[in-house]
């Protein structure tokens, strides 16, 4: 095997460990040891790729950080309205959290290192929420910065309840049946629930 396919071989393995382990105890009770163990990496194999653990969380937000670029990229390269564009982002992102444990870990590493509110989501919620605004997708006297805080609070809040990443989706899929019943204009609704958009 060559020596660069070795090396990212074994960087992923110890980005992976990493984040199972964070996601079961938590960035803070990890050990170095812990990772090791879990990894079956050595010391010195570690410390060719990452001079601490700090290093390994770095790479995991960075890694994050990237993926949802790259998904909201995607999203809005497609022809759907904002807000179709907004509820199929966020539940892809829920599916992919749900089982993908370096997302999970790499999401709450990037928030607690940067900031909920830099991570990238709110930025993007905010800018769908306005262009809705803007295509006459919101019922009249919503605000959309309020909308998309609300929103926001309650995508953030759905990773907080319950301890296990399984229904996610679901509870992705209840915050858009609650938030578009309130915000969205009654025509879209049932035109995204015809489309099978939700």
């Amino acid at each position: 095997m060559p020596q660069q396919h070795r090396a990212k071989l074994t960087r992923g393995a110890i980005l992976a460990a990493a984040a199972e382990e964070f996601d079961l105890i938590g960035y803070e009770a990890a050990t170095l040891s812990s990772v090791l163990r879990r990894s079956g990496i050595t010391k010195g194999a570690f410390y060719f790729h990452f001079t601490a653990k700090e290093a390994v969380a770095e790479a995991l937000a960075r890694q994050y950080l990237l993926n949802l670029t790259a998904m909201r990229r995607r999203w809005s390269g497609r022809s759907l309205d904002p807000l179709s564009t907004l509820v199929g982002l966020t539940s892809e992102a829920a599916r992919r959290l749900e089982r993908d444990v370096v997302l999970r870990a790499g999401m709450l590493l990037a928030c607690n290192r940067i900031g909920a509110e830099s991570d990238g989501w709110y930025e993007a919620i905010c800018e769908l929420v306005l262009k809705a605004t803007e295509a006459g997708q919101l019922r009249p006297g919503v605000d959309p910065a309020e909308a998309a805080r609300v929103l926001y609070a309650a995508l953030v809040g759905a990773h907080t309840v319950g301890d296990e990443p399984e229904g996610l989706v679901d509870r992705f899929e209840e915050i858009w049946r609650v938030v578009l019943a309130g915000v969205a204009r009654d025509g879209w609704h049932a035109d995204a629930e015809l489309t099978g958009q939700l």
